[in-house]
Protein backbone atom coordinates (compact mmCIF):
# COMPACT_ATOMS: atom_id res chain seq x y z
CA UNK A 1 0.00 0.00 0.00
CA UNK A 2 2.73 2.20 0.80
CA UNK A 3 6.48 2.97 -0.40
CA UNK A 4 8.10 4.09 2.30
CA UNK A 5 9.56 1.67 5.35
CA UNK A 6 10.58 2.86 9.00
CA UNK A 7 12.61 0.90 11.08
CA UNK A 8 10.81 -1.12 13.83
CA UNK A 9 14.56 -1.52 15.48
CA UNK A 10 16.16 1.70 17.33
CA UNK A 11 19.38 -0.18 17.26
CA UNK A 12 20.07 -2.89 15.62
CA UNK A 13 23.16 -3.80 17.27
CA UNK A 14 22.55 -4.27 21.49
CA UNK A 15 24.56 -6.96 22.98
CA UNK A 16 27.01 -7.35 25.89
CA UNK A 17 30.28 -6.05 26.94
CA UNK A 18 32.10 -9.34 25.77
CA UNK A 19 31.12 -9.86 22.13
CA UNK A 20 28.33 -8.31 19.45
CA UNK A 21 25.22 -10.31 18.28
CA UNK A 22 26.58 -13.42 15.27
CA UNK A 23 23.50 -11.94 13.65
CA UNK A 24 21.94 -8.22 12.82
CA UNK A 25 18.31 -8.25 12.14
CA UNK A 26 14.96 -5.97 12.57
CA UNK A 27 11.73 -6.46 13.63
CA UNK A 28 9.03 -7.52 11.43
CA UNK A 29 5.38 -6.49 11.88
CA UNK A 30 3.04 -9.21 10.68
CA UNK A 31 1.94 -7.13 8.41
CA UNK A 32 4.99 -7.34 6.11
CA UNK A 33 5.42 -11.47 6.58
CA UNK A 34 4.17 -11.48 2.72
CA UNK A 35 7.48 -10.64 1.66
CA UNK A 36 9.38 -12.75 4.31
CA UNK A 37 7.80 -16.14 3.03
CA UNK A 38 8.98 -15.53 -0.69
CA UNK A 39 12.19 -16.33 0.48
CA UNK A 40 13.80 -19.63 -0.51
CA UNK A 41 15.47 -20.14 2.86
CA UNK A 42 13.65 -19.68 6.12
CA UNK A 43 15.47 -16.64 8.44
CA UNK A 44 15.82 -17.59 12.04
CA UNK A 45 16.98 -16.75 14.91
CA UNK A 46 18.06 -18.01 18.47
CA UNK A 47 16.94 -17.35 21.75
CA UNK A 48 20.18 -15.57 22.43
CA UNK A 49 19.85 -13.08 19.50
CA UNK A 50 16.68 -12.28 20.22
CA UNK A 51 17.41 -11.05 24.24
CA UNK A 52 20.40 -9.25 22.33
CA UNK A 53 18.24 -6.94 20.21
CA UNK A 54 16.22 -3.74 21.65
CA UNK A 55 13.13 -3.54 20.06
CA UNK A 56 10.90 -0.36 19.81
CA UNK A 57 8.93 -0.15 23.11
CA UNK A 58 4.87 -0.43 22.29
CA UNK A 59 3.74 3.05 23.59
CA UNK A 60 0.03 3.37 24.53
CA UNK A 61 -1.57 5.86 22.95
CA UNK A 62 -4.36 5.27 25.31
CA UNK A 63 -2.89 3.70 28.42
CA UNK A 64 -3.82 -0.33 28.87
CA UNK A 65 -6.73 0.51 25.98
CA UNK A 66 -5.27 1.54 22.41
CA UNK A 67 -1.69 1.01 20.95
CA UNK A 68 0.14 1.64 17.39
CA UNK A 69 -1.58 -1.04 15.24
CA UNK A 70 -4.93 -0.96 13.33
CA UNK A 71 -8.21 -1.71 15.40
CA UNK A 72 -11.74 -1.83 14.62
CA UNK A 73 -14.57 -0.34 16.24
CA UNK A 74 -17.62 -2.00 16.28
CA UNK A 75 -21.11 -1.51 16.65
CA UNK A 76 -24.77 -1.37 15.61
CA UNK A 77 -25.69 1.88 13.58
CA UNK A 78 -26.82 4.49 15.65
CA UNK A 79 -24.99 3.07 19.06
CA UNK A 80 -22.82 6.57 19.12
CA UNK A 81 -20.09 5.20 17.36
CA UNK A 82 -19.71 8.80 15.81
CA UNK A 83 -19.82 10.19 19.47
CA UNK A 84 -17.13 8.03 20.46
CA UNK A 85 -14.49 8.24 17.97
CA UNK A 86 -14.54 12.06 18.52
CA UNK A 87 -14.32 11.65 22.10
CA UNK A 88 -11.10 9.53 21.23
CA UNK A 89 -10.19 11.94 18.87
CA UNK A 90 -10.27 14.89 21.09
CA UNK A 91 -8.41 13.31 24.26
CA UNK A 92 -5.64 12.13 22.17
CA UNK A 93 -5.32 15.57 20.23
CA UNK A 94 -5.52 17.50 23.78
CA UNK A 95 -3.56 14.53 26.10
CA UNK A 96 -6.41 14.60 28.65
CA UNK A 97 -7.01 11.96 30.77
CA UNK A 98 -9.87 9.17 29.06
CA UNK A 99 -11.87 6.93 31.29
CA UNK A 100 -9.06 6.64 34.15
CA UNK A 101 -6.01 6.31 31.62
CA UNK A 102 -3.84 8.20 30.64
CA UNK A 103 -3.45 9.61 27.61
CA UNK A 104 -0.22 10.11 24.83
CA UNK A 105 -0.65 13.57 23.03
CA UNK A 106 -0.69 13.69 19.30
CA UNK A 107 -1.83 14.92 16.36
CA UNK A 108 -5.21 12.91 14.85
CA UNK A 109 -6.88 12.80 11.10
CA UNK A 110 -10.90 11.69 11.78
CA UNK A 111 -12.40 10.71 8.35
CA UNK A 112 -16.16 11.38 9.37
CA UNK A 113 -16.75 10.03 5.46
CA UNK A 114 -20.52 9.96 6.59
CA UNK A 115 -21.00 13.02 8.00
CA UNK A 116 -20.48 17.10 6.47
CA UNK A 117 -18.67 19.36 8.43
CA UNK A 118 -22.03 21.58 9.59
CA UNK A 119 -22.83 17.99 11.75
CA UNK A 120 -19.48 18.16 12.83
CA UNK A 121 -19.39 21.66 13.98
CA UNK A 122 -22.69 21.23 15.91
CA UNK A 123 -21.35 17.54 17.55
CA UNK A 124 -18.17 19.14 18.47
CA UNK A 125 -19.79 22.03 20.28
CA UNK A 126 -22.25 20.39 22.16
CA UNK A 127 -19.50 17.69 22.95
CA UNK A 128 -16.30 20.52 24.21
CA UNK A 129 -17.69 23.90 23.52
CA UNK A 130 -15.56 26.29 21.85
CA UNK A 131 -11.74 25.33 22.03
CA UNK A 132 -8.58 26.26 20.06
CA UNK A 133 -7.34 22.89 19.28
CA UNK A 134 -4.83 22.62 15.92
CA UNK A 135 -4.26 18.81 15.76
CA UNK A 136 -7.46 17.61 15.78
CA UNK A 137 -8.21 17.44 11.98
CA UNK A 138 -11.10 16.38 10.28
CA UNK A 139 -12.25 15.60 6.13
CA UNK A 140 -15.49 14.24 4.95
CA UNK A 141 -14.27 12.97 1.71
CA UNK A 142 -11.43 10.97 0.70
CA UNK A 143 -9.77 7.97 -1.95
CA UNK A 144 -10.67 4.32 -1.19
CA UNK A 145 -7.84 2.01 -0.60
CA UNK A 146 -6.18 0.83 -3.46
CA UNK A 147 -6.81 3.81 -5.28
CA UNK A 148 -5.35 7.32 -3.78
CA UNK A 149 -6.02 6.80 -0.50
CA UNK A 150 -2.11 6.02 1.06
CA UNK A 151 -1.07 8.97 -1.20
CA UNK A 152 -3.67 11.65 1.11
CA UNK A 153 -2.61 9.70 3.98
CA UNK A 154 1.36 10.13 3.08
CA UNK A 155 0.57 13.67 2.20
CA UNK A 156 -1.47 14.28 5.31
CA UNK A 157 1.73 12.40 7.77
CA UNK A 158 4.24 14.76 5.75
CA UNK A 159 2.90 17.75 6.23
CA UNK A 160 1.44 17.59 9.81
CA UNK A 161 3.83 16.67 13.06
CA UNK A 162 3.31 13.56 15.15
CA UNK A 163 0.59 12.03 13.86
CA UNK A 164 -0.64 9.22 16.47
CA UNK A 165 -4.14 8.22 15.45
CA UNK A 166 -6.19 8.06 12.14
CA UNK A 167 -10.24 7.49 12.73
CA UNK A 168 -11.84 6.17 9.12
CA UNK A 169 -15.95 6.33 9.97
CA UNK A 170 -16.45 3.81 8.38
CA UNK A 171 -14.83 0.63 7.00
CA UNK A 172 -17.18 0.51 3.88
CA UNK A 173 -16.59 3.75 2.81
CA UNK A 174 -13.21 3.08 2.00
CA UNK A 175 -12.89 -0.79 0.60
CA UNK A 176 -12.00 -0.85 -2.80
CA UNK A 177 -13.94 -0.06 -5.65
CA UNK A 178 -15.49 -2.95 -7.69
CA UNK A 179 -15.10 -5.16 -4.48
CA UNK A 180 -18.92 -5.38 -3.15
CA UNK A 181 -18.28 -9.36 -3.01
CA UNK A 182 -15.86 -10.05 0.43
CA UNK A 183 -14.25 -13.22 1.48
CA UNK A 184 -12.10 -14.22 4.26
CA UNK A 185 -9.08 -13.72 2.14
CA UNK A 186 -10.05 -10.07 0.63
CA UNK A 187 -11.00 -8.99 4.00
CA UNK A 188 -7.96 -10.45 5.55
CA UNK A 189 -6.32 -8.57 3.17
CA UNK A 190 -7.54 -5.09 3.07
CA UNK A 191 -6.92 -4.71 6.83
CA UNK A 192 -3.49 -6.11 6.53
CA UNK A 193 -2.39 -3.18 3.84
CA UNK A 194 -4.24 -0.82 6.69
CA UNK A 195 -1.90 -2.08 9.15
CA UNK A 196 1.19 -2.49 7.36
CA UNK A 197 0.51 1.42 6.68
CA UNK A 198 0.00 1.99 10.37
CA UNK A 199 3.33 -0.16 11.47
CA UNK A 200 5.71 1.86 8.81
CA UNK A 201 4.21 5.16 9.93
CA UNK A 202 4.62 3.97 13.81
CA UNK A 203 0.57 5.30 14.42
CA UNK A 204 -2.70 3.64 14.90
CA UNK A 205 -5.67 3.47 12.86
CA UNK A 206 -9.12 3.04 14.15
CA UNK A 207 -11.98 1.68 11.71
CA UNK A 208 -15.21 1.87 12.38
CA UNK A 209 -17.23 -1.01 11.44
CA UNK A 210 -21.11 -2.24 11.94
CA UNK A 211 -22.10 -5.06 13.68
CA UNK A 212 -24.34 -7.86 11.95
CA UNK A 213 -28.15 -7.99 12.60
CA UNK A 214 -27.50 -11.95 14.17
CA UNK A 215 -27.01 -12.18 17.73
CA UNK A 216 -24.00 -13.97 19.64
CA UNK A 217 -22.45 -15.68 22.24
CA UNK A 218 -19.35 -13.88 21.98
CA UNK A 219 -19.60 -9.60 21.17
CA UNK A 220 -16.50 -10.08 19.20
CA UNK A 221 -18.58 -12.58 16.46
CA UNK A 222 -20.96 -9.95 16.20
CA UNK A 223 -18.55 -8.20 13.61
CA UNK A 224 -20.04 -7.48 10.09
CA UNK A 225 -18.11 -9.79 7.72
CA UNK A 226 -15.60 -12.98 7.60
CA UNK A 227 -13.59 -13.13 10.75
CA UNK A 228 -10.48 -11.93 8.34
CA UNK A 229 -11.34 -8.56 9.69
CA UNK A 230 -10.55 -9.54 13.21
CA UNK A 231 -7.67 -12.19 12.23
CA UNK A 232 -5.82 -9.52 10.48
CA UNK A 233 -6.35 -6.34 13.02
CA UNK A 234 -4.38 -6.02 16.52
CA UNK A 235 -7.66 -5.85 18.44
CA UNK A 236 -11.26 -4.85 18.72
CA UNK A 237 -13.40 -2.90 20.39
CA UNK A 238 -17.25 -3.69 20.39
CA UNK A 239 -20.03 -1.12 21.65
CA UNK A 240 -23.28 -2.85 22.54
CA UNK A 241 -26.60 -1.48 24.18
CA UNK A 242 -29.49 -3.70 24.82
CA UNK A 243 -31.85 -1.45 23.29
CA UNK A 244 -31.32 1.36 21.20
CA UNK A 245 -33.14 3.72 23.86
CA UNK A 246 -30.69 3.08 26.53
CA UNK A 247 -28.23 5.81 27.82
CA UNK A 248 -25.36 2.72 29.14
CA UNK A 249 -23.43 0.46 27.00
CA UNK A 250 -20.94 -2.05 27.46
CA UNK A 251 -17.65 -1.48 25.66
CA UNK A 252 -15.82 -4.81 24.97
CA UNK A 253 -12.30 -5.01 24.24
CA UNK A 254 -9.69 -7.11 23.29
CA UNK A 255 -6.44 -7.03 21.62
CA UNK A 256 -2.77 -8.33 21.30
CA UNK A 257 -1.15 -5.68 23.26
CA UNK A 258 -3.48 -5.44 25.78
CA UNK A 259 -5.55 -7.73 28.38
CA UNK A 260 -9.61 -8.33 27.80
CA UNK A 261 -11.81 -5.47 29.17
CA UNK A 262 -15.38 -4.68 29.91
CA UNK A 263 -16.00 -0.80 30.31
CA UNK A 264 -19.53 0.11 31.47
CA UNK A 265 -20.16 3.39 30.01
CA UNK A 266 -23.27 5.67 30.22
CA UNK A 267 -23.95 8.45 27.53
CA UNK A 268 -24.76 11.60 28.89
CA UNK A 269 -26.89 13.31 26.52
CA UNK A 270 -26.55 17.09 27.48
CA UNK A 271 -22.63 16.91 26.39
CA UNK A 272 -22.83 13.59 24.38
CA UNK A 273 -19.99 12.15 25.07
CA UNK A 274 -19.56 9.08 27.23
CA UNK A 275 -19.09 8.58 30.37
CA UNK A 276 -17.49 5.61 32.55
CA UNK A 277 -19.48 3.91 35.15
CA UNK A 278 -17.73 0.70 35.73
CA UNK A 279 -15.02 -1.69 34.59
CA UNK A 280 -15.96 -5.28 34.64
CA UNK A 281 -12.29 -6.55 34.17
CA UNK A 282 -9.76 -4.39 36.66
CA UNK A 283 -7.61 -2.24 34.54
CA UNK A 284 -3.83 -4.20 35.39
CA UNK A 285 -0.72 -2.49 35.82
CA UNK A 286 2.59 -4.77 36.17
CA UNK A 287 3.77 -4.11 39.19
CA UNK A 288 7.16 -1.94 39.74
CA UNK A 289 10.19 -3.56 39.06
CA UNK A 290 12.99 -3.37 41.28
CA UNK A 291 15.84 -3.45 38.79
CA UNK A 292 13.96 -0.76 36.40
CA UNK A 293 13.49 1.56 39.57
CA UNK A 294 17.62 1.50 40.41
CA UNK A 295 18.22 2.55 36.67
CA UNK A 296 15.38 5.29 37.17
CA UNK A 297 17.22 6.91 40.51
CA UNK A 298 20.50 7.68 38.45
CA UNK A 299 18.48 9.36 35.07
CA UNK A 300 16.80 12.16 36.79
CA UNK A 301 16.04 15.87 35.62
CA UNK A 302 19.17 16.91 37.22
CA UNK A 303 21.40 14.19 35.26
CA UNK A 304 19.59 13.44 32.30
CA UNK A 305 21.55 11.11 30.46
CA UNK A 306 24.01 7.99 31.90
CA UNK A 307 26.51 6.15 30.02
CA UNK A 308 29.32 3.72 30.65
CA UNK A 309 29.67 0.00 30.48
CA UNK A 310 27.85 -2.83 32.06
CA UNK A 311 30.39 -3.50 34.35
CA UNK A 312 30.45 0.23 35.70
CA UNK A 313 26.69 0.05 35.83
CA UNK A 314 26.59 -3.15 37.73
CA UNK A 315 29.63 -1.64 40.43
CA UNK A 316 26.91 1.95 40.26
CA UNK A 317 23.79 -0.46 41.35
CA UNK A 318 25.62 -2.75 43.59
CA UNK A 319 23.64 -5.55 41.36
CA UNK A 320 24.34 -8.94 41.33
CA UNK A 321 24.52 -9.53 37.71
CA UNK A 322 26.73 -10.91 34.96
CA UNK A 323 27.85 -8.03 32.72
CA UNK A 324 25.81 -10.24 29.45
CA UNK A 325 22.54 -10.73 31.62
CA UNK A 326 22.32 -7.30 32.73
CA UNK A 327 22.64 -6.07 28.67
CA UNK A 328 19.95 -8.50 27.65
CA UNK A 329 17.89 -7.78 30.73
CA UNK A 330 17.94 -4.37 29.67
CA UNK A 331 16.91 -4.97 25.89
CA UNK A 332 14.28 -7.40 27.31
CA UNK A 333 12.97 -4.53 29.37
CA UNK A 334 13.73 -1.62 27.35
CA UNK A 335 10.20 -0.67 26.51
CA UNK A 336 8.97 -0.79 30.10
CA UNK A 337 12.04 1.39 30.68
CA UNK A 338 10.42 3.98 28.50
CA UNK A 339 6.78 3.49 29.23
CA UNK A 340 6.81 3.57 33.02
CA UNK A 341 9.80 6.15 33.31
CA UNK A 342 10.44 7.95 29.91
CA UNK A 343 13.54 6.82 29.78
CA UNK A 344 15.37 5.81 26.03
CA UNK A 345 17.92 3.00 26.30
CA UNK A 346 20.41 2.62 23.76
CA UNK A 347 23.88 0.28 23.50
CA UNK A 348 26.72 1.33 21.25
CA UNK A 349 29.88 -0.26 20.50
CA UNK A 350 32.87 1.68 20.96
CA UNK A 351 36.72 0.30 19.49
CA UNK A 352 37.01 -1.46 22.85
CA UNK A 353 33.41 -1.87 24.44
CA UNK A 354 29.79 -1.60 24.06
CA UNK A 355 28.70 1.43 26.00
CA UNK A 356 25.29 1.33 27.27
CA UNK A 357 23.22 4.99 27.10
CA UNK A 358 20.40 6.23 29.14
CA UNK A 359 18.43 9.53 27.91
CA UNK A 360 15.50 11.15 30.37
CA UNK A 361 12.81 11.99 27.59
CA UNK A 362 10.65 15.02 28.65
Amino acid sequence: MIEKQKMTVYNSSAGTDERQPSQKFVNISIADKENVCNQKFLKTVTMNELYDEIYTPKVPIIDGLLYRGVYLFVGAPKVGKSFAMAQIGYHISTGKTLWNRDVKKGTVLYLALEDDFSRLQGRLYKMFGIEEINNFHFATVSKCIGDGLDYQLNKFIDDNGNVSLIIIDTLQKVREIGNEKFSYAKDYEIVTSLKKFADENNLCILLVHHTRKQDADDSFDTISGTNGLLGAADGAFVLEKKKRTDNKAVLSVSGRDQQDQKLHLEFNRERCIWELTEEETDFFKEPKDEFLEKISTIVTEKSPIWQGTATILIDKLSLDLKPNVLSRKLNVLASRLFNEYNILYESTRTSDSRKLIFNLIK
